[in-house]
């Protein structure tokens, strides 16, 4: 284990994480870790743990975690999108090749529903956003 241990350490949980101080400096050189916050990385809302008050070099940390956490997370969703349509793809090329027709039958009416629903949220928004440049210019 590395002997340079970040200030501080964040338990990843639903919508955000709990936010801990590291402490090696004691006597035992044991790892201590004082929850100090909970963070919210949806609305970005900090909550001190206990009575602990967060001094605003914590209060900087915590941000620029959340941004990052943040960035993280939407490029994790653009990326689980890029991998459902080479899933997609795949799904395509194995009703062609390999299926079966009782398979066919058994998931045909499951992914036309889902990929109606889906084309029909993409073309409302296409068009909300197309309806938008238009206004703007």
């Amino acid at each position: 284990m590395s002997t340079d241990l970040p200030e501080y350490y964040f338990r990843i949980r639903d919508n955000g994480a709990a936010v801990f101080r590291v402490d090696t400096e004691n006597r035992q050189r044991r790892i201590e870790m004082d929850e100090i916050a909970l963070v919210n990385v949806k609305n970005g809302n900090i909550k001190p743990h206990g009575d602990h008050q967060l001094t605003l070099a914590e209060v900087t940390v915590i941000g620029e975690w959340v941004a990052k956490r943040q960035a993280m997370l939407a490029a994790r969703d653009v990326d689980d999108i890029l991998r459902t349509t080479d899933h997609m793809n795949l799904t395509t090329q194995w009703a062609q090749s390999k299926a079966t027709d009782a398979q066919l039958e058994e998931i045909t009416d499951l992914l036309l529903l889902a990929m109606h629903d889906l084309r029909s949220v993409l073309v409302r928004k296409k068009s909300e956003r197309l309806m938008k440049g238009e206004a703007a210019e």
